[in-house]
């Protein structure tokens, strides 16, 4: 088994493909999880590396129409498979019988998230070893400031199985993503050439004005210092 502190050690201020490159050594059964900017460098970068690259991204069915037609773009683009996960149906309709169609913006997004969002990931997250994210440091006020370019995942990883968590693009800044983006000439959500920046249902995401955060584009009802879906829940857990 791999010793995570080892690891993270060794690669801490490593550039972000040769973080990709040690992931995809170290893991057979590993998975890049895709939805923004972040995710396509990482798919650019790792579609070099290896044949056998897996991608999936969360469908929560609120999506906006640009995500929808950015996924097929990427798919299209680097010709690779990316598997869509769906909310458990019964699930979601319990919730919309119970609380109708926006209950998030009266009772915090975390119940919502957790249907349409963190359950399928749960569900995807037990059939792998490891995965992948484009989680930055400097993307959200409070929760990511100390995100570790390899971590063992304290939000999925359970009492009889550990999963391990790289997040490459750790130390890099939005300007880096964009500058590489550019460069590469990789597809990207047009929402962005609308004023968005950190993108994710349409009901809970708006563009941001010059001078803000990109996180506040997100729940924007909420306390700014909090702002997961719990995809991440670790990175609150690890602030408790």
């Amino acid at each position: 088994m791999t010793d995570i502190d080892t690891l993270r050690t060794e690669l801490e201020g490593q550039s972000p493909r040769a973080i990709l490159k040690a992931a995809l050594q170290h893991y057979d059964n590993i998975a890049i999880s895709f939805s923004g900017a972040e995710d396509v460098v990482l798919i650019e970068m790792a579609h070099k590396l290896t044949d056998n690259l897996q991608v999936f991204t969360l469908d929560t069915g609120r999506l906006h129409p640009e995500t929808y037609e950015f996924v097929e773009k990427v798919r299209k683009h680097y010709g690779i498979e990316i598997e869509v996960l769906f909310p458990d149906a019964a699930e979601v309709q319990d919730l919309v019988d119970r609380k109708g169609l926006f209950s998030f913006y009266e009772d915090g997004h975390s119940e919502c998230c957790g249907i349409r969002k963190v359950n399928p990931l749960k569900r995807k997250l037990a059939t792998v070893d490891a995965w992948i994210t484009g989680q930055r440091k400097d993307q959200s006020p409070g929760t990511r400031n100390d995100v570790p370019v390899v971590q063992e995942d304290s939000a999925f990883s359970t009492e009889d199985r550990t999963l391990v968590k790289f997040n490459p693009l750790a130390n890099w800044t939005s300007k880096e993503v964009w500058d590489y983006i550019r460069m590469s000439e990789a597809p990207y959500n047009k929402l962005h050439e609308k004023g968005f920046v950190s993108i994710g249902c349409q009901p809970c995401t708006r563009p941001v004005l010059p001078g803000q955060h990109e996180r506040e584009g997100r729940w924007w009802w909420e306390e700014a210092t909090k702002k997961e879906c719990g995809l991440h829940a670790g990175n609150l857990i690890a602030k408790d």
